[in-house]
């Protein structure tokens, strides 16, 4: 910004009310607010292109837990999208329904998703030079192109997840515009069209209940000072709203999506040096764009440690040069206000789930990088105005720049056509990322035999790298171990995810299972039981511990836990199975042939259970139904040497 809204009076700087220019108002020829005609078909058509390698992406880490569930995508749905909080995996509802909208117009194909995406980050551009042209902030058309094409914007356009940065972004600055239209016309209409897109702008992602703070120092910029009555009495409502929606976000992010534990446990000071670093680093990666990646390495963050004091440190004398030179231009200080503050969500202070993985995250300053542009193109555009450059090398200068951010964006965006990419790419330029890593192996475990054993050499590598705190990298080992027959070695990667996550069934799962096929029944009865303490209601652990007391001999056990497995799922051949078994076993033949019966009713290519109950009717002598079985057996295992023997003997 520039320093427009102040002028001189006989030598002295006196603040003005900088009013809006008169090519702005509601009559404004051609365009809107004084803008060409033809800036938002560009910006739409420049923006399509760059992010033509994302055209088709795939579903990427967490796309599945917000592209919408099968549970969702009725109206029932829709209506547990706003009134259950546990229904979406974070409480947006207005981007939930936005996924449902969408996916009843074109289901599970990609395109649409991005295209939207893509579409909504170019009307935020061409939004935000309405925005700028309407406070009087000169390259407001440089800046908005700058917006759309920086590379740093990639992360949140390319990636499906991210329409809640697009389309909150969308309806912030829809809400910052109308809001300056009301500052201006004091009309109630224009105040409660933004208090409605700020509504949709927080319900879309709580980051932008930020916005009544940017407007304050939009006017403060402008005037030179604030007006309680005029400028902070309006903005009241909006800053209880944003508050309310900032609490309930950080809730849901601690008790449904899991921002807590050891990877959370940082003192106040480490969270101060958390945020100087996360400033700095988001400044320097707006101002020098390279080395993005989808997932940085977590900082190790140490208050003993005293150069990371620097960091915090560094942005207050910021700051404060910035303060110390409001008097010749406020715009440095405004730049500053807005971009810190748009950023304070997401510098640590609250927790969030990505943090376990990294502090920073390109998407997380999708709105603040808005100042650090701004400032860029302002400054730029006075350069400019005080060389006198001609209108062509201003347009040659300014598309130099955006061909080459552009052609950035476009590299950086063919990382996003699938997961598998996107890992890889993250793992060439960070080899230690143990998040990549994992992730890479989780889509690996479902191949060949080769990819197993890959997905083992990075398993292995994650969980070096985080030995002590990583139970999902020792699960999928253990997973890797199973595929590759190596069932020892499973077991005691099991048992770590297990020690790690003593609240996570899974493993201990896994690990009992393992257990059985290794023949080590009482442990597998020990992690079974475990299981059952976590999730009661779970028929087919109460199923498998059943077999595991049949291993051990302990058949009333057996009985016990297979009647249990049945009346939680009466359907169930497994449990029915399983209890004839275990019936047979204590001598109550009746009960176990009317067990085996009901198996085959309901799984009628169960040979198994035909065999048992053929067994059961020859030693009752009734030969001609034992044979009836058999045969059965025989249709379906053709030469199984028990029913062959079987029907010989009750033919005889």
């Amino acid at each position: 910004m520039s320093s427009k809204g102040s002028r001189r009076r006989g030598g002295r700087r006196t603040p003005s009310a900088a009013p809006p220019r008169r090519d702005e108002g509601p009559n404004a020829a051609p365009g809107v607010a004084g803008l060409p005609w033809w800036l938002l078909p560009a910006l739409v058509v420049v923006t399509l292109g760059v992010y033509a390698p994302a055209w088709h992406g795939g579903v990427l880490w967490d796309d599945k837990g917000h592209l919408t569930a099968p549970a969702l995508q009725s109206l029932a749905g829709l209506w547990r999208i706003w009134f259950d909080l546990g229904a979406t995996q974070q409480y947006y509802p207005a981007v939930h329904s936005a996924f449902w909208v969408m996916h009843r117009l074109w289901g599970d194909d990609t395109l649409g998703y991005h295209l939207v995406n893509i579409v909504l980050h170019a009307g935020s551009a061409w939004m935000l030079a309405c925005v700028l042209r309407r406070i009087g902030v000169g390259g407001a058309m440089f800046a908005a192109f700058l917006f759309a094409l920086h590379p740093v914007q990639v992360e949140s356009v390319a990636w499906m997840t991210e329409l809640k940065n697009v389309l909150s972004g969308a309806c912030y600055l829809g809400a910052a515009w109308t809001y300056l239209c009301f500052d201006t016309s004091r009309r109630r209409a224009a105040y409660a069209s933004a208090l409605g897109l700020f509504t949709l702008a927080i319900l879309s992602k709580t980051v932008t209940a930020t916005l009544p703070a940017a407007l304050l120092v939009v006017f403060w910029w402008q005037r030179g000072r604030l007006s309680w009555r005029r400028d902070v009495l309006p903005l009241v409502p909006f800053f209880v709203l944003g508050l309310g929606g900032g609490v309930l976000t950080a809730w849901v992010e601690h008790t449904y999506i899991g921002a807590q534990g050891v990877a959370f446990q940082i003192t106040p000071i480490e969270r101060i040096l958390i945020a100087g670093r996360a400033i700095w680093f988001y400044l320097m990666s707006v101002l020098w764009p390279v080395h993005l990646v989808f997932i940085y390495p977590r900082w190790a963050v140490s208050q003993a440690v005293w150069w990371q004091y620097l960091f915090p440190l560094g942005v207050v004398a910021l700051v404060l040069a910035a303060w110390a030179w409001r008097r010749r231009a406020r715009g440095p200080l405004a730049v500053l206000l807005y971009f810190i503050g748009t950023l304070v969500p997401a510098l640590g202070f609250v927790n969030v789930y990505p943090f376990r993985f990294s502090f920073v995250a390109d998407h997380f300053q999708y709105l603040a990088c808005i100042g650090v542009l701004v400032g860029v193109a302002a400054g730029l555009r006075a350069l400019a105005d005080r060389r006198h450059l001609a209108p062509r090398g201003r347009v040659a200068a300014a598309a130099a720049v955006l061909t080459v951010l552009g052609a950035m964006s476009w590299r950086q965006s063919r990382e996003y056509v699938d997961a598998a990419t996107l890992y890889r790419t993250t793992l060439e330029q960070d080899p230690d990322n143990w998040f990549a890593h994992n992730n890479l192996a989780a889509l690996l475990l479902n191949g060949s035999h080769a990819d197993v054993e890959e997905a083992a050499a990075h398993l292995r590598e994650a969980v070096r790298l985080k030995p002590d705190d990583y139970p999902e990298a020792h699960y999928n080992l253990g997973l890797a171990f199973e595929k590759l027959g190596q069932f020892d070695a499973a077991a005691g990667e099991y048992g770590i995810a297990a020690a790690q996550a003593p609240a996570k069934a899974d493993a201990h799962r896994r690990l009992a299972e393992v257990d059985v096929r290794l023949g080590r029944a009482a442990a597998a009865v020990q992690e079974f039981q475990v299981v059952l303490r976590l999730d009661p209601a779970d028929p087919a652990m109460h199923n498998d511990l059943a077999g595991a007391w049949l291993q051990l001999g302990r058949f009333d056990e057996a009985v016990a836990e297979a009647r249990t497995a049945v009346s939680l799922e009466a359907a169930s051949p497994d449990a029915h199975y399983t209890l004839g078994v275990a019936l047979a076993r204590l001598g109550q033949l009746d009960a176990a042939l009317a067990e085996f019966t009901t198996t085959t009713r309901l799984r009628p290519d169960d040979a198994a259970a035909e065999l048992d109950a053929g067994l059961i009717l020859l030693g009752q002598g009734r030969a001609a139904a034992a044979a009836e079985r058999f045969r059965a057996v025989l249709r379906l295992r053709p030469g199984d040497p028990a029913a062959t023997d079987g029907l010989a003997r009750a033919l005889k």
